[in-house]
């Protein structure tokens, strides 16, 4: 297991770039198995999930061959069913949350699929209920073999309907979304996710032939086609490391421009860091944050405390809650913290108290953090990251505290932020990889 030593209490400066979306890659990369002629993907974020995804394909039989970093065409002709059987593909899969994203491609195209159950991110109970739900009402029959929890399914025709979805979940969504393009009429689904991502991956598959209108909004019409054909497409920037940046600018009291960011995508992320007294000066679609000495969080109308909780989208993403929790331990004022869709994400937090954030964790959902406005200075301490977003915020506690930290189980944090350590390394932070 890899680790990190970070000093600490040194102020960044400089122009950073974020990488592709990770969970935007996740489903346009599964997506080019719905086709056997050749696509085009530029953006792609050089991160480990990513890349594991990627080398899952290339065991299947999809030709994969890298253009330049960061851009793969990919061509899905000649898949090995008889693969995900074997013992390799169990163990491929099972390492990876994103994995399911192959499910509904597959059934769409071949009538069956095969998946075990995914790993990932230890934050919670993440069912994929959503997912094997939407692949019932179409048509397909599914088997969960708890022993080896080992999915089948299988769909001799995918059939259009109309759901409504339990949950508004953004990889059921998009798994769901994808079997119906290929599906025997039209697929209607009311409470669907509108992620930026998925609309991606909506407009990534209308330009390989597929029909679906509606995108943006949570109510989708997939008219099923019968082929899906080749496509360019490019991922966008991603949002979660914009919004880390972001946090990272104002908890180190860092000069930082995050450039080409489409701002527009963003939503409220933004607007809720402002509201935590971080500035921003747009300049087209980089951000420029300044150093402050000092940030205030806002308070309600009735002078009430701010609370910043996530939801689906449009709301506040849940990716991001780690990261407005580590930037108010540093601000002027208190905030309530409330991460409702996860009940183990806001365990890390004793590792901020340790290093003297003053934090109340109220219940596995809750804590109310109160700012320090610099006055009480974090120190360093030795830390293990338990998922990707803890992890970074993590790593951005212990750019803003006194001494050295040493995080472990780094692994985590690169399944998510493509060489975080060089890219930090550029703009003036110290830090030191260890294998």
């Amino acid at each position: 297991m890899g680790f990190f030593k970070v000093q600490g209490g040194k102020k960044l400066k400089g122009e950073i770039i974020p990488q592709g979306a990770k969970n935007e890659a996740l489903q346009v990369i599964s997506g080019v198995l719905l086709t056997d002629e050749e696509v085009v993907i530029s953006n792609i974020p050089q991160i480990r999930d990513v890349v594991k995804l990627i080398d899952l394909l290339k065991a299947m039989g999809v030709e994969v061959k890298q253009i330049d970093q960061g851009t793969y065409s990919f061509k899905a002709a000649n898949i090995n069913l008889e693969y995900f059987l074997s013992d390799d593909f169990k163990a491929q899969g099972a390492s990876l949350r994103g994995s399911i994203m192959i499910v509904g491609p597959l059934l769409a195209r071949f009538g069956k699929a095969y998946i075990p159950e995914p790993g990932g991110d230890k934050i919670g109970r993440r069912h994929l209920d959503t997912h094997f739900r939407g692949f019932e009402a179409l048509g397909a029959r599914f088997d969960y073999n708890s022993k080896d929890q080992f999915y089948s399914v299988d769909a001799s025709e995918l059939k259009g309907t109309y759901m409504l979805l339990e949950e508004a979940s953004v990889t059921g969504t998009a798994n769901i979304v994808m079997a119906a393009s290929l599906a025997k009429g039209e697929t209607t689904i009311y409470n669907a996710a509108c992620e930026p991502y998925l609309q991606q991956l909506c407009k990534m598959l209308n330009s390989m032939g597929a029909n679906i209108i509606g995108i943006g909004s949570n109510l989708l019409k997939i008219q099923g086609v019968e082929r899906l054909g080749s496509c360019n497409h490019r991922i966008l920037p991603d949002m979660i490391e914009i919004g880390s940046f972001i946090g990272l600018a104002a908890t180190t009291n860092s000069d930082i421009t995050i450039k080409d960011c489409a701002i527009k995508e963003l939503g409220i992320i933004p607007s809720v860091f402002q509201k935590m007294g971080i500035k921003m000066n747009f300049i087209g679609d980089d951000i420029h944050i300044p150093s402050q000495d000092s940030y205030e969080i806002s308070k309600l109308i009735n002078g009430s405390m701010l609370t910043i909780r996530d939801g689906i989208w449009p709301a506040f993403t849940p990716d991001l809650i780690s990261i407005a929790l580590i930037t108010a331990t540093q601000a002027k004022g208190s905030v309530l913290i409330h991460q409702w869709m996860f009940e183990s994400r806001l365990f890390f937090v004793d590792n901020l108290i340790d290093m003297g954030a003053k934090i109340i964790l109220c219940d596995p959902h809750r804590a109310v953090v109160i700012g320090s406005d610099r006055q009480a200075k974090l120190r360093g301490i030795t830390m293990s990251s338990p998922d990707i977003r803890a992890g970074v915020s993590m790593l951005i506690a212990a750019l803003a505290a006194e001494g050295t930290s040493t995080i472990h189980n780094i692994t985590q944090i690169d399944r998510g932020y493509q060489f975080i350590d060089k890219r930090l390394q550029d703009i003036g932070a110290i830090i030191e990889r260890f294998e």
